[in-house]
Protein backbone atom coordinates (compact mmCIF):
# COMPACT_ATOMS: atom_id res chain seq x y z
CA UNK A 1 0.00 0.00 0.00
CA UNK A 2 1.38 3.42 -0.89
CA UNK A 3 2.02 6.10 1.69
CA UNK A 4 -0.57 8.88 2.02
CA UNK A 5 1.00 12.18 0.95
CA UNK A 6 -2.06 14.41 1.32
CA UNK A 7 -5.60 14.21 2.61
CA UNK A 8 -8.64 16.06 1.32
CA UNK A 9 -12.14 16.31 2.74
CA UNK A 10 -15.37 16.72 0.82
CA UNK A 11 -18.28 17.83 3.00
CA UNK A 12 -21.99 17.65 2.29
CA UNK A 13 -24.66 19.55 4.16
CA UNK A 14 -28.26 18.44 3.56
CA UNK A 15 -31.25 20.48 4.77
CA UNK A 16 -34.38 18.38 5.21
CA UNK A 17 -38.06 19.25 5.60
CA UNK A 18 -40.41 17.68 8.16
CA UNK A 19 -40.74 14.58 5.94
CA UNK A 20 -36.96 14.19 5.60
CA UNK A 21 -37.06 15.32 1.95
CA UNK A 22 -33.99 17.36 0.94
CA UNK A 23 -34.71 21.07 0.59
CA UNK A 24 -31.11 22.30 0.42
CA UNK A 25 -27.93 20.52 -0.65
CA UNK A 26 -24.56 22.20 -0.13
CA UNK A 27 -21.04 20.90 -0.61
CA UNK A 28 -17.47 22.03 -0.14
CA UNK A 29 -14.00 20.63 -0.60
CA UNK A 30 -10.61 21.37 0.87
CA UNK A 31 -9.31 21.50 -2.71
CA UNK A 32 -11.78 24.21 -3.78
CA UNK A 33 -9.92 27.55 -3.59
CA UNK A 34 -12.64 29.40 -1.64
CA UNK A 35 -13.45 26.32 0.53
CA UNK A 36 -17.00 27.57 1.11
CA UNK A 37 -20.25 25.68 0.79
CA UNK A 38 -21.77 25.83 -2.69
CA UNK A 39 -25.44 25.05 -3.27
CA UNK A 40 -26.47 22.18 -5.52
CA UNK A 41 -29.83 20.70 -6.50
CA UNK A 42 -28.72 17.07 -6.57
CA UNK A 43 -25.83 14.69 -6.10
CA UNK A 44 -25.02 11.07 -6.79
CA UNK A 45 -22.42 9.16 -4.80
CA UNK A 46 -21.21 5.64 -5.57
CA UNK A 47 -18.62 3.91 -3.44
CA UNK A 48 -17.28 0.47 -4.30
CA UNK A 49 -16.99 -1.47 -1.06
CA UNK A 50 -13.66 -3.30 -0.90
CA UNK A 51 -14.93 -6.14 1.29
CA UNK A 52 -18.40 -6.76 -0.17
CA UNK A 53 -17.43 -6.04 -3.80
CA UNK A 54 -20.64 -4.07 -4.27
CA UNK A 55 -21.54 -0.44 -4.79
CA UNK A 56 -23.02 1.63 -2.01
CA UNK A 57 -25.06 4.56 -3.36
CA UNK A 58 -26.56 7.78 -2.14
CA UNK A 59 -28.73 9.71 -4.58
CA UNK A 60 -30.39 12.90 -3.34
CA UNK A 61 -32.16 15.77 -5.04
CA UNK A 62 -34.11 18.75 -3.79
CA UNK A 63 -37.82 19.38 -4.32
CA UNK A 64 -36.96 22.06 -6.91
CA UNK A 65 -34.95 19.67 -9.10
CA UNK A 66 -36.83 19.49 -12.40
CA UNK A 67 -37.10 16.47 -14.71
CA UNK A 68 -35.20 18.25 -17.49
CA UNK A 69 -32.39 18.93 -14.98
CA UNK A 70 -32.35 15.25 -14.00
CA UNK A 71 -32.15 14.31 -17.70
CA UNK A 72 -29.19 16.68 -18.12
CA UNK A 73 -27.49 15.40 -14.97
CA UNK A 74 -27.92 11.77 -16.08
CA UNK A 75 -26.62 12.55 -19.58
CA UNK A 76 -23.42 14.13 -18.29
CA UNK A 77 -23.02 11.52 -15.55
CA UNK A 78 -23.32 8.71 -18.09
CA UNK A 79 -20.76 10.46 -20.34
CA UNK A 80 -18.40 10.73 -17.40
CA UNK A 81 -18.92 7.09 -16.45
CA UNK A 82 -18.17 5.94 -20.00
CA UNK A 83 -15.00 8.05 -20.04
CA UNK A 84 -13.95 6.72 -16.62
CA UNK A 85 -14.66 3.15 -17.70
CA UNK A 86 -12.52 3.54 -20.82
CA UNK A 87 -9.70 5.23 -18.90
CA UNK A 88 -9.65 2.44 -16.29
CA UNK A 89 -10.10 -0.57 -18.58
CA UNK A 90 -8.93 0.55 -22.05
CA UNK A 91 -11.95 -1.40 -23.37
CA UNK A 92 -12.66 0.82 -26.39
CA UNK A 93 -15.35 -1.45 -27.87
CA UNK A 94 -17.53 -1.46 -24.77
CA UNK A 95 -16.89 2.25 -24.12
CA UNK A 96 -18.13 2.93 -27.67
CA UNK A 97 -21.29 0.92 -27.03
CA UNK A 98 -21.87 2.93 -23.87
CA UNK A 99 -21.40 6.15 -25.85
CA UNK A 100 -23.98 4.96 -28.40
CA UNK A 101 -26.55 4.56 -25.64
CA UNK A 102 -25.60 7.96 -24.20
CA UNK A 103 -26.12 9.51 -27.64
CA UNK A 104 -29.54 7.84 -27.81
CA UNK A 105 -30.36 9.05 -24.27
CA UNK A 106 -29.33 12.60 -25.18
CA UNK A 107 -31.52 12.57 -28.27
CA UNK A 108 -34.55 11.04 -26.48
CA UNK A 109 -34.37 13.58 -23.66
CA UNK A 110 -33.79 16.40 -26.16
CA UNK A 111 -30.49 17.38 -24.55
CA UNK A 112 -28.96 16.86 -27.97
CA UNK A 113 -30.71 18.61 -30.80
Amino acid sequence: MSEVKKKSTISLEIGLDESSVPTVIKWKSDDKPENEFTEAKAFLLSIFDKEYKDTLKIDLWTKEFQVDEMDRMMYYTLKGLADSYHKATKNQALANEMQQFIQHFGERTKILK
